[in-house]
């Protein structure tokens, strides 16, 4: 009678035992050793890259949404996964609201200081002020600055979370003072730190107002100031 071949999978990495039922006893037939390793890795590489998924997908959703409104199973399903995969890889929300956060600052430090980059000396600041207090990032901030789309929310989160958010505010004001070409440092960090300030409140309060004038006014008018103050 031919053999039955069943494959038996455990629960942790995919490793597979094999158990052939025919005419004789059943046997055990393990994997080779180099299967195995193979299995392992890329059951890792593939949780590292889910995890990866869920968090820009958080990041996305909170700055759309806002935290307390954006349950996990609306992080997991705008990942494309299932609600029960959640605590896979994270221990709470908290835990992702932080790592989120933190991958939304970075991206968008990244975009401030790309807008400054190739600039002459006088007018970095004032491109990448542009750039940031503009309509298209008012009108998209799911992709856009944290601080502002989150502000309030974050000042009311967990330390981890409010932590790194302040590790992003100091990133982009270390990044705003190294555009004040021939200030000293400590100038120019008070200098930056009155900058990124006027910068997020400006947006955030150009998203707040209801009259769409008014909202183009305010970034009309916080772009003015960097024209003044680099002219």
């Amino acid at each position: 009678m031919p053999g039955v071949l069943f494959i038996q999978e455990d629960s942790g990495p995919a490793i597979a035992a094999q158990l052939r039922i025919g005419s004789g006893p059943t046997r055990y037939e393990p994997p080779e050793n180099g299967e195995v390793a193979v299995s392992m890795r890329k059951s890792k590489q593939d949780a590292a890259e889910t995890r990866r998924r869920i968090i820009i997908a958080a990041a996305a959703e909170f700055r759309r949404n806002g935290i307390i409104d954006t349950s996990n199973s609306d992080l997991m399903a705008a990942a494309g996964l299932t609600h029960g995969g959640f605590y896979r890889h994270f221990e709470s929300k908290d835990q992702l609201v932080a790592e989120a956060c933190d991958a939304a600052v970075r991206s968008m430090v990244d975009t401030f200081a790309a807008a400054a980059a190739g600039k002459s000396p006088r007018s970095r600041l004032k491109a990448a002020a542009a750039a940031y207090l503009s309509t298209k990032h008012r009108d998209d901030p799911a992709h856009g600055c944290p601080l502002a789309a989150l502000g309030s929310e974050i000042a009311r989160c967990g330390e981890g979370v409010r932590s790194a958010a302040t590790d992003g505010f100091l990133r982009l004001v270390e990044i705003i003072a190294a555009q004040y070409d021939g200030t000293r440092p400590d100038l120019a960090k008070q200098r930056a730190l009155a900058t990124a300030s006027l910068m997020i409140g400006a947006l955030t309060m150009s998203r707040i107002v209801t009259d769409p004038e008014l909202s183009s006014e305010i970034l009309s008018q916080a772009n003015r100031s960097f024209a003044d103050k680099t002219s």
